[in-house]
This record gives C-alpha cells, sequence and structure tokens, in this order.
C-alpha cells in the first residue's frame, strides 16, 4: 500500500499493523517513493542478521510431519568405509 508522508504520519498504526501483517508499506513524498515500512524480521532477514533460537521457533510454525521427518533414520545398512587408504 502507498501512503502519502501526512497521511502514514496520522496512521502510523495502521502502517505498522499492516507493516507487521508482511504487507511492505510504502511511504511517497510530493508522489515520489521515499521509504517502505516493513516487518523487523523481514528487515533482518534482508540485513542477513542471524536470529537467537527463541526468534527462529517464533518465526516459523513446525508441523508434526515436519519432526517425523526430520526424527527418522535411513533403513539402509551403513557404507564400508577403507580407513588403509
Amino acid at each position: 500500500m502507498h501512503w502519502q508522508v501526512q497521511e502514514a504520519k496520522q496512521r502510523f498504526s495502521e502502517v505498522l499493523r499492516a507493516a507487521e501483517s508482511g504487507e511492505p508499506q510504502i511511504v511517497t513524498k510530493h508522489g515520489e517513493e521515499v521509504a517502505v515500512v516493513i516487518d523487523i524480521a523481514e528487515y533482518r532477514r534482508l540485513r542477513g542478521e542471524s536470529m537467537t533460537f527463541m526468534e527462529f521457533l517464533r518465526e516459523e510454525p513446525v508441523d508434526d510431519a515436519d519432526i517425523d521427518a526430520a526424527m527418522e533414520r535411513a533403513s539402509d545398512s551403513p557404507r564400508q568405509v577403507d580407513l588403509a587408504g
């Protein structure tokens, strides 16, 4: 969504709510795009910043199927390794 600076000031809480829900909010001044308001998690992702384990857990929902798949072990036997060579 595009907001003129004056309108963005007046309705800043609404701008923030929309940004938090994953919709970047573009701010214009005299018809030109001058800024964008985005969710802090998206900002950190774009900057390549690492997150804490707790932030990771809050960020990505995990379902039981993902956990079950990660916990399964391969059913084939281990491969032979030549340590002499």
